[in-house]
């Protein structure tokens, strides 16, 4: 694909705007040093807009945008169920599980752990989460993204990847959270203008310049196969989708492991002002969601009539965006690239605020300054993204299909993590030898059933891993003690009461996913 000079130049000002007003909301008042709360957590300050924002901008990257565009030239639209089922999970994390985490005023997941059940777990998890961070998130990030921008531009693979960690670094390494977040509300604007464009050309382009109402009648027309959102037994993609589980099984796992437990993700929502800013933060991201299979799903399934031919899957995003004009185009690979960097920065930050806080912090005995840690954090950043970026292409560059690779890994450990975490929150009797059990259960019983059951489906795994793990917990802590342990949550006294804005736009999200499951069944 050729990009123009205009399409550079667009480029161009959104990087350097980008720059510019990342080092504008990273300024601290006259006298006043970053601490590790202004850091990490942006001083416990962010509005809703930017948590919502920045939950979308962490989330979505190369692996989603092209990938999941790729999915749906195969697949269709069920492929959107990730996104949709993602809006209930966000509703339901914003609900009944970040009140729990923001009375315990954490900076981290595994420091919640520690408060619930002992030292051991918080070790345990957070170099568990730093090894993923590092050698399974930023590296996948910086290699599907270095790959998107290779597919786009055709600038080698190395200098894509150097390019994308020098610009991730350049914008967020000395702000920190509050610097990726504050300026997550451009990417996000950029994502999806850019990819309402790509869907709106690619429509048009399908009816011949009748209108995006009249394209989408016709693929409706041309492709019905691509237009069922459960997938029976006999189609040859339900190993990755298997019908109605999707909407009751594992998937409901992953998600609240991504959405619920993640420090990646859930940080944003422990730098709000307060709860309510913080469910407002969430509803925002879940409306975003609901939209982000028009963004991405759309251009796949158009691509099955624009371009039927394609050599790979992956290839349906960038075909539809040779439909835009010089200028526009640069305005959609901005937004490409947007959706790159902000992973990256999110990503580069949970790393530096996990091992300073939870590995440095209580490993280091003597008591550091504020100002050390937030150097410590910032060290911790450019390490990470560079040892990113030098196993990147060894780790990944032989997988065909590298997000397949990420679901892979995490899918072995994720039923244990929300087995834990939703068992310390939920039963007071759980151990720490029964979260440290459910945890080493959880890789060992997925990789039994990935060995011994290969044709039992990815999400199906995932969801009877879950419940193994808990039956795990259940029983280790009821044979170990069977009382009520003392770091246990007294769940009555957590306050989950909500807005009526908030109840009611849960109540429109799920009737918007009634209706497309009703509509397209």
């Amino acid at each position: 694909m050729h990009l123009e000079t205009l399409d550079f130049v667009v480029v161009a000002i959104y990087a350097v705007s980008l720059l510019a007003l990342a080092q504008w909301v990273s300024r601290e008042k006259a006298g006043h040093e970053k601490n590790t709360q202004d850091y990490f957590l942006a001083g416990r300050a962010l509005p809703w807009w930017a948590i919502g924002a920045s939950l979308i901008a962490a989330n979505i990257s190369a692996e989603q945008i092209i990938g999941m565009s790729g999915s749906a030239f195969v697949m269709g639209i069920a492929i959107g169920a990730y996104e949709w089922m993602a809006a209930i999970t966000l509703i339901i994390v914003g609900k009944y599980l970040l009140p729990v985490f923001l009375k315990h005023k954490i900076y981290t997941m595994p420091q919640f752990l520690e408060q619930r059940f002992d030292h051991r777990v918080r070790t345990i998890l957070s170099f568990f989460w730093l090894g993923v961070y590092v050698f399974v998130n930023l590296t996948s990030i910086l290699w599907l993204g270095s790959l998107a921008i290779n597919t786009v531009t055709g600038l080698d693979l190395n200098y894509a990847l150097i390019l994308l960690a020098a610009f991730a670094t350049g914008y967020s390494l000395y702000g920190g959270l509050k610097a990726v977040a504050l300026t997550d509300i451009i990417q996000v604007i950029l994502l999806v203008f850019g990819g309402l464009m790509i869907a709106y050309f690619s429509m048009n382009e399908i009816s011949g310049g009748e209108g995006v109402i009249a394209g989408f009648k016709i693929m409706v027309e041309q492709v019905p196969e691509k237009f069922d959102l459960i997938l029976s037994k006999d189609n040859p993609h339900y190993i990755n989708l298997p019908g109605i589980s999707v909407l009751v099984g594992g998937m409901w796992i992953m998600n609240l492991s991504y959405w619920g437990f993640n420090q990646y993700i859930i940080q944003r929502a422990l730098a709000a002002k307060n709860s309510r800013e913080a469910q407002k933060g969430i509803v925002f991201a879940a409306f975003l969601k609901m939209l982000m299979p028009v963004l991405v799903v759309l251009p796949g399934i158009a691509s099955v009539i624009l371009a039927p031919d394609l050599a790979a899957p992956d290839q349906a995003y960038p075909e539809v965006m040779k439909l835009l004009p010089a200028g526009l185009t640069g305005l959609v690979f901005a937004a490409l690239i947007a959706a790159i960097v902000s992973s990256l920065a999110s990503m580069m930050n949970s790393i530096s605020t996990i091992f300073t806080i939870d590995v440095y912090s209580n490993f280091v005995k003597d008591r550091k300054s504020e100002t050390h840690l937030v150097t410590v954090g910032r060290i911790v950043s450019l390490s990470a993204i560079i040892v990113a970026s030098i196993v990147a292409r060894p780790l990944l560059g032989n997988f065909d299909q590298a997000f397949q690779y990420i679901q892979e890994f995490t899918g072995f450990f994720t039923p244990g993590v929300v087995a834990i975490f939703l068992l310390a929150i939920f039963w007071k009797k759980t151990t720490a030898n029964a979260a440290i059990a459910a945890a080493i259960g959880s890789a060992v019983i997925s990789l039994a059933f990935k060995l011994l059951w290969p044709a039992l489906p990815f999400i199906d795994r995932v969801g009877i891993a879950f419940l193994l793990c808990v039956i795990i917990g259940l029983v280790i802590s009821q044979l170990e003690s069977g009382v009520d342990q003392p770091g246990a949550i007294e769940y009555k006294e957590i306050d989950t009461s909500t807005s009526a804005s908030f109840n009611l736009a849960s109540a429109i999200i799920v009737l918007m996913l009634v209706g497309l499951y009703a509509t397209w069944w």
